[in-house]
Order: C-alpha cells, then sequence, then structure tokens
C-alpha cells in the first residue's frame, strides 16, 4: 500500500498502547478510532487515498492489534479513560478532529459530550448506537457473562495470510483481493504453534453483563457541541438496525444539534474498505474548515 507509518508504543493507563502515525508530525492533526475487533490497519487506503498533507494518528485500542492484551474481560469505560489520556499526550492543548469507525465512533461520541472542550469535530463512521436492551434480557447476559469464565472465548485460526484473504473475500464482496491480502497480513498475529488469528483478544467477544441503555448514550450526545458528521452506508449497520424503526433512527439523529448526516451507496459496514476513496474526500471536506485552527 502507498503510504507509509511509523509506529511507537505509549504508555496509557497502565498499559502499552501501540499507536500508528501518517504524514508529517507537523500537519494539521487528524485521529482515527478503529473499530470492534479491528485495528489500526484497516485505515490504511482511507489514509492512502487523502489529497492533503495530514498527520494521521490511529492506535490499538487496549485488547486489539499490537497494543496490550488483558486475556480476561473488558469494561467499555475504560476506553473512555484511554481515550482521554491519548488526547493528553497527544493534543493537550487542542481540541482534537475524530474519525471514529463503529465502536471507535461510539467511544469518540460519548466521551464528545462528556468533555465537549477535547474534539474539535467527529465524523461518525456507520454508528448511531445498538438497539436497546430489555430489562427482562438482563438475568440470561449475566449468566451468559458467568459462564465465559468456565469457557474461555477462543479466535479462529488459520493457516496462512491468503487463506484469511479467501475468507475476508467471501464475506465482502467488495473487497478488493490486494486489500484482502493487506489486511489479512497486517490485521493478524502468530500463535506460537505458527498459525494466525486476526489481532483482537479473544475476550472481546464476551458481551457486557450490564445492559445496554440507549437513552443514557443520548443524553452524551446532545451534550456534544462540536460539528458532527454521520456517514451511513446504505448496507451498513446503521440502516440494517433501523430499517423498520425510521422514527428511532430519526430520534438518534436529533441528538447531535449541530449534526449533519451522509449516505454512502454501494457499500457495507466497514466503510474505510469498501470506499475509501469516497471516504477520504468526505474527511478532507468535513475537516477542511478546521485545518488552521
Amino acid at each position: 500500500m502507498g503510504a507509509p507509518c511509523r509506529c511507537e508504543r505509549v504508555p496509557i493507563n497502565g498499559l502499552a498502547y501501540h499507536v500508528r502515525h501518517w504524514g508529517p508530525p507537523d500537519a494539521p492533526l487528524l485521529l482515527m478510532l478503529h473499530g470492534w475487533m479491528d485495528s489500526s490497519p484497516s485505515f490504511q487506503f482511507t489514509v492512502d487515498a487523502l489529497r492533503q498533507s495530514w498527520h494521521v494518528l490511529a492506535p490499538d485500542w487496549r485488547g486489539y492489534g499490537q497494543s496490550e492484551w488483558l486475556h480476561r474481560r473488558y469494561w467499555f469505560a475504560d476506553y473512555y479513560a484511554d481515550l482521554e489520556a491519548l488526547l493528553d499526550h497527544y493534543s493537550p492543548d487542542a481540541p482534537v478532529r475524530i474519525v471514529g469507525h463503529s465502536m471507535g465512533g461510539g467511544v469518540a461520541s460519548i466521551y464528545g459530550g462528556v468533555r465537549p472542550e477535547r474534539v474539535a469535530a467527529l465524523l461518525m463512521v456507520d454508528f448511531l448506537g445498538l438497539p436497546n436492551n430489555a430489562a427482562g434480557e438482563a438475568p440470561a447476559r449475566i449468566r451468559q457473562w458467568l459462564d465465559n469464565r468456565r469457557t474461555p472465548p477462543v479466535m479462529r485460526t488459520y493457516v496462512s495470510h491468503e487463506q484469511l484473504a479467501a475468507r475476508l473475500l467471501q464475506f465482502n464482496r467488495r473487497l478488493l483481493p490486494e486489500r484482502a491480502l493487506f489486511l489479512a497480513t497486517h490485521c493478524t498475529s502468530e500463535r506460537p504453534d505458527g498459525r494466525l488469528v486476526v489481532a483482537c483478544d479473544p475476550w472481546h467477544k464476551v458481551p457486557s453483563p450490564h445492559l445496554y441503555h440507549v437513552d443514557d448514550v443520548m443524553a452524551c450526545w446532545r451534550a456534544m457541541t462540536a460539528p458532527v458528521l454521520l456517514v451511513m452506508a446504505d448496507e451498513g449497520y446503521v440502516l440494517q438496525r433501523f430499517a423498520r424503526q425510521p422514527e428511532e433512527l430519526q430520534r438518534r439523529i436529533e441528538c447531535f444539534a449541530n449534526g449533519q448526516q451522509v449516505r454512502i451507496d454501494d457499500c457495507g459496514h466497514n466503510v474505510q474498505h469498501d470506499r475509501p476513496e469516497r471516504l477520504a474526500e468526505l474527511v478532507e471536506t468535513f475537516f477542511g474548515t478546521t485545518r488552521q485552527q
């Protein structure tokens, strides 16, 4: 792939975080946050498509990619603290432009309501929260969480990068073969037996014992003051989840007082894989007015 990156490890809340950089350090800063069961190389194709000079910074969240793994259960609130520590490290005196895909957008949007002064603008890629849980789901969720102590989760293994690339192509008809091989090469780790796994701690697969309450999330969204661009894929999670709930979709969109929305056609949830050129165009248009800040 095109744009070269440089990587470093920084201490974040007691963990060794792996952070990927593209572009000159003195260019305008742009933070990219990956989603669930993903890692920072996922943004390579979008970075390659950028036409302007940016200092793009993309961490692997705790338990993902080359950042330190816990090998036990994770608590979602830790991501807010990790994001704050990253901002303290890389931009302590200025708010930051953020691109957040899926879970990365979820973390950034909640944080942006809690610390509105720390976020200059947010481009949230194919995420508008999860479906709300009913109270009656609580016993089963807690039971499942307890049961995982006896049967820890595992990741599927692969004999080669080519085998994983073939599987990625099988599940995503839009993915180009060369991009599939890049992801299979750079988003994996090798086990002691030589087999490959996607570079994600399998404990991320364990659902939280706490039910999801979207009203709590929406309260944070309403507290955001930064401009927000909601990018939705025509075959992505947002439009799939709320296809039969247009009122709920609109209710969530309206939380962002300074928000706008864009739909990308012929695209699945992983916009940064399927339509990176279009995503890069939206990034530079949306953040262009803040380049001198």
